[in-house]
């Protein structure tokens, strides 16, 4: 299937001066890179120029360029890391609105955008900032918070990539995200589902006609039939499906340990309606110990150029 994030739909970074952003600028740069996509780098001042929050009139000129200069920078910084990267279409661009609109704006027509854990509008109390918090509740496309480290090239990092799946169409669109995920970095698809004496079913509705069978062995059957079309479209891509008793956000942010990326929507079958962010993805863009990306309604993973990879099997 396709949409209109993919062919030459960019990978869009928010850029400021902090480490996080920076850390954001290399992981994007090495997917955009990876994919052979253009990667717009992305700094919104909150100002629009000769106005400046705080001045009921226009600064002197000398304060103002050197404020656009320190904004600068941070792109250039980011620039040449994709340089270093190896990217080969990079625009970079200096917006005067504020970032959570301008990054907005850009996820209309972006493959995803990628954001730091943390930056210079972090609310109080929280641990991402509210920039991160309005994309993954407001964004167009797909949205990765990178968090911990990461190696310099994908291909360095065998860890595998991780995917909830909770059987509702948004956790549908991020299996197949992940899907794409994983073929394109040649590592193992951990496909995760989780079940607690209060939510026991993928489909709790069927669960009426199959309430004989042992509550594991239905949840493992259920998982497998989930996945099976995507793993169709995957054969290279090898899947282990781990199914646990235990809340969805503990069972993740667990695994995320021991992940290069953590794939989920960005609300489950457990979320209210009109509910923007469920509260396993605000925990995992809190506290996940890896990069994660948060699939957002109405976008749905692409088909990919089939890639083979030596030894790789089914599970």
């Amino acid at each position: 299937m396709t949409d209109s994030h993919s062919g030459d739909a960019p990978i869009v970074v928010g850029v400021d001066d902090t480490e996080a952003a920076m850390k954001a600028a290399r992981w994007a740069a090495l997917a955009a890179a990876q994919r052979e996509a253009p990667l717009h780098l992305l700094h919104a001042s909150g100002f629009s120029d000769p106005y400046i929050i705080g001045f009921t009139v226009p600064p002197p000129e000398a304060f103002k360029e050197e404020l656009r200069e320190q904004k600068h920078q941070a792109l250039h910084t980011a620039e040449a890391i994709a340089e270093e990267v190896g990217v080969s279409q990079v625009v970079a661009r200096f917006e005067a609105d504020a970032a959570i609109p301008c990054l907005l704006r850009a996820s209309r027509t972006a493959r995803m955008v990628v954001l730091g854990s943390s930056g210079r509008t972090k609310l109080t109390g929280l641990l991402v900032g509210s920039t991160t918090l309005a994309l993954v509740s407001h964004a167009h496309c797909p949205v990765v918070s990178v968090r911990g480290d990461h190696p310099d090239a994908f291909t360095d990092d065998t860890r595998p990539v991780v995917v909830g799946v909770d059987g509702s169409e948004l956790s549908d669109q991020a299996v197949g995200h992940a899907f794409e995920e994983a073929s394109l970095r040649n590592v193992d698809l951990i496909a995760v589902h989780t079940w607690s004496d209060t939510d026991t079913a993928l489909f709790k509705d069927q669960q009426l006609y199959y309430n004989w069978e042992p509550i594991h062995d239905y949840e493992s059957r259920l998982l497998t039939e989930h996945l099976a079309s995507w793993e169709e479209q995957h054969p290279e891509v090898r899947v282990r499906r781990e199914v646990v008793r235990d809340r969805p956000r503990d069972e993740l942010l667990e695994r995320s340990r021991s992940a290069q990326l953590l794939v989920v929507g960005s609300r489950g079958r457990g979320g209210f309606r009109g509910m923007l962010l469920g509260s396993t993805s605000q925990a995992l863009i809190q506290h996940a110990a890896c990069p994660v990306m948060i699939v957002r309604p109405g976008k749905r993973a692409h088909h990919l150029p089939r890639l083979h990879r030596e030894g790789a099997g089914r599970s």
